[in-house]
Order: C-alpha cells, then sequence, then structure tokens
C-alpha cells in the first residue's frame, strides 16, 4: 500500500482561478486544470525567484516533489498556451499556511 500523500502548505487561495484566451467563447474551448499546490510552487521558484531546496521547505515538502510540482505545472501551463486551452485553477492537496 502506497504512503499517503502529505499536505503542501500554501500561502493564500489564489484571488483568480480562471483564465481563458481573450475573444473566444468559453464554450468553444478546451479547459486543463492545475492544482493550487503546483500554482505555488511556480509561483515560489519562477515569479518569487527562490531555489528549490527553500521553497520546498517553505511548503513543507521534499525537494524532488516540489520538482514533481514544478514540471506537471509547467507542462500544463505550455500546454494551455500552445494550444489555447483555458486555465482552471483548483484541487490538490493543500492547507493554508497561518
Amino acid at each position: 500500500m502506497p504512503r499517503p500523500r502529505k499536505c503542501r502548505r500554501v500561502a493564500s487561495e489564489p484571488e483568480v482561478t480562471y483564465f481563458k484566451p481573450a475573444g473566444i467563447p468559453l464554450r468553444e474551448l478546451n479547459e486543463l486544470e492545475i492544482a493550487v499546490d503546483e500554482l505555488e510552487a511556480i509561483k515560489l521558484v519562477d515569479f518569487e525567484e527562490m531555489e528549490q531546496i527553500a521553497a520546498s521547505k517553505k511548503m513543507g515538502i521534499s525537494q524532488p516533489t516540489l520538482h514533481r510540482l514544478l514540471r506537471c505545472g509547467r507542462k500544463k501551463i505550455a500546454q494551455a498556451l500552445t494550444k489555447g486551452y483555458a486555465i482552471k485553477i483548483r484541487g490538490g492537496e493543500y492547507y493554508i499556511k497561518k
């Protein structure tokens, strides 16, 4: 039996949870989902320019787990941008850091 997943610590819920290409009706778009913990990993490493080890400590996870979150989240964003998909941010195993 696999180990249960460890919850990831995030600073806050995202204020905006949906992005879509301009000028295309929503009913005509495919949708891609990014988890809140994937977004937090991308925010810490790419936007705040933290090192992966520091970001993983801030999220309460190992560096290899952070790397997997980054790889998966970045792939989804790249796919959405190149194929014109809408991006919905929700889900994942996380809790809000107090």
